[in-house]
């Protein structure tokens, strides 16, 4: 299955960045009917992946993918998959 990655380590600290980026990929994954997304804010101090996690709440958003899941060995990921 093909699989789309998004890591934020470049732009952690730059908000307006960060949502375009994220923005961005789950229109292309749409867009490309790609099944996964996956999504590295790293591990740092949790604000990243918070920020990360609120933008995928979002209701417009949220439409769009079936399911997210945080990678339970791998604090700094997470994965977001769509069902086309």
């Amino acid at each position: 299955m093909a699989k789309l990655t998004l890591d934020l380590h470049d732009i952690y600290n730059k908000g307006w960045q960060i949502d375009k980026a994220l923005k961005d990929i789950i229109e292309e994954a749409v867009s490309k009917k790609i099944g996964e997304v996956e999504i590295i804010p790293g591990k740092g101090s949790g604000q990243l992946k918070k920020k990360v996690l609120r933008f995928l709440d979002q209701k417009e958003i949220k439409c769009l993918y079936h399911r997210i899941e945080k990678d339970s060995k791998n604090f700094g990921k997470i994965y977001v998959y769509f069902r086309f």
